[in-house]
């Protein structure tokens, strides 16, 4: 019998990004960046613009969270910068909206921290997480993640109005930053 305390193991798993996953992709970036609400990208981007920044080629990686053929989310990952910052991992994830709360932005920086580390990174910096998106600060505290610094009201919330911009960071050679 199921222990009521445990939640049930998710049912889906993140893998690579195929071609034919861009349908299920573009709804997703198109939501989360009309909301305004998360991430800095123009809510006016184009679906072929979106395609181009998110799509990242190797080295980086691209990978969508599925349950069966249904992508609930997605992460990119690279190095933050070229040349002497390029020993430090960066990336995105967005989840779509009927899949918040389901465990899948968890999967997918777990993923993206497990990839970071095998790729020899020694940290991941998050350039520009929204304070005010609390469901990611908390997961990214979660799994070992500190804030190191602030842009004061360097977002403009739909709302809430100038909000900062959170700089988080995980020490990839800290082995009490697990990831866990």
């Amino acid at each position: 019998m199921a222990d009521p305390q445990r939640p049930a193991a998710p049912t889906f798993v993140v893998r690579a990004a195929r071609d034919d996953d861009w349908p299920q992709i573009w709804p997703i970036i198109h939501d989360v960046i009309t909301e305004q609400q998360t991430f800095a990208y123009d809510p006016a981007m184009s679906e072929h613009d979106a395609k181009r920044s998110w799509l990242l080629p190797a080295p980086a990686r691209v990978v969508v969270a599925a349950s069966d053929n249904l992508v609930l989310g997605t992460a990119n990952m690279y190095a933050n910068r070229p040349g002497p910052g390029s020993h430090v991992a960066s990336g995105s994830l967005m989840v779509a909206r009927q899949a918040r709360g389901k465990g899948v932005g968890r999967a997918l920086a777990t993923d993206m921290i497990s990839w970071a580390r095998r790729s020899g990174f020694a940290a991941i910096q998050f350039n520009a997480v929204v304070d005010t998106n609390s469901a990611a600060v908390l997961l990214y505290e979660s799994l070992g993640f500190s804030t190191v610094g602030r842009a004061p009201g360097a977002f403009r919330h739909p709302t809430l109005g100038c909000v900062d911009l959170r700089i988080m960071w995980l020490d990839l050679h800290n082995p009490t930053s697990a990831g866990r």
